[in-house]
């Protein structure tokens, strides 16, 4: 692997088969699997690299799963969520980029570990997980900007979206294409304060490069089992990925504070 890591960030063989799993798992996330895939991304590449190198790393790879999945998602998704969500996204990223030199990434996961937990404990103590909420420009703002600002520091946008999206009870393929759509706005809309504050560079570029392959397949695979879920599974399915993440995110983030 001499001449490879040279020129990229695959320096031994650790480093590659990290790399290709946290790929594989964020496709499939991104593919329409939910977010305790993705959330083990940056978590599996912090073993063999810096993590906010391998948060600058994932995102060009993020980018060219959000543009597979946003041709194979077409089509569906809900307008009035996004119009809901997207400003206040745009808010939390602007706060993310200028307050990112004091930010601490630990504390911002440990926050939204114990919100997507204590979202899924209300709807199942409320027994209200059946029952569709109605749209709020007030409530799609305050999680559209959580959203924004968490996907900016931690890549952990997921769980905020989906306390504001889930209780809308959309058909699975709608709510997966909503969550496609604005996920790819927001990554894309994030690549201007990373590379303002440097996190792209020839490696980094050269190595995602090298990844997109694995990274389209998984994305692929991801949508194809999405697309063939019943809503009665897709829901409990989803619930149960949001505790997965909450209690990934709450240990990641008290870990690093202790």
């Amino acid at each position: 692997m001499t001449g490879i890591a040279d020129a990229t960030l695959l320096v031994d063989p650790a480093t590659l088969a990290a790399l290709m799993l946290a790929t594989i798992l964020v496709g499939l996330s991104k593919g329409g699997l939910g977010g305790a895939f993705a959330l083990m991304g940056v978590p599996i590449l912090s073993l063999v690299m810096p993590p906010l190198q391998a948060a600058a790393l994932l995102l060009p790879l993020l980018l060219m799963m959000d543009a597979i999945s946003l041709w194979t998602w077409r089509g569906w998704w809900d307008r009035r969520t996004l119009m809901h969500l997207l400003p206040g996204a745009m808010l939390g990223i602007a706060i993310g980029g200028l307050t990112a030199a004091f930010t601490s990434e630990a504390l911002v996961r440990l926050i939204v570990g114990l919100v997507a937990i204590g979202f899924v404990a209300r709807m199942v103590l409320a027994r209200s997980g059946g029952a569709a909420q109605g749209q709020s420009h007030l409530r799609g703002g305050f999680w559209g900007a959580a959203a924004g600002f968490t996907s900016f520091v931690a890549h952990a946008g997921g769980p905020p979206f989906q306390v504001y999206v889930l209780p809308l009870r959309f058909d699975p393929k709608v709510f997966t294409g909503t969550s496609v759509l604005f996920f790819a706005v927001v990554n894309a809309v994030k690549v201007i304060p990373y590379a303002a504050l440097g996190q792209f560079d020839r490696d980094i570029l050269l190595t995602a490069a090298i990844m997109l392959p694995v990274a389209a397949m998984a994305t692929l695979a991801g949508a194809w089992v999405v697309k063939r879920m019943r809503a009665e599974i897709f829901y409990p399915f989803m619930y149960a990925m949001i505790v997965l993440v909450g209690l990934r995110l709450v240990w990641d983030g008290a870990r690093a504070l202790l």
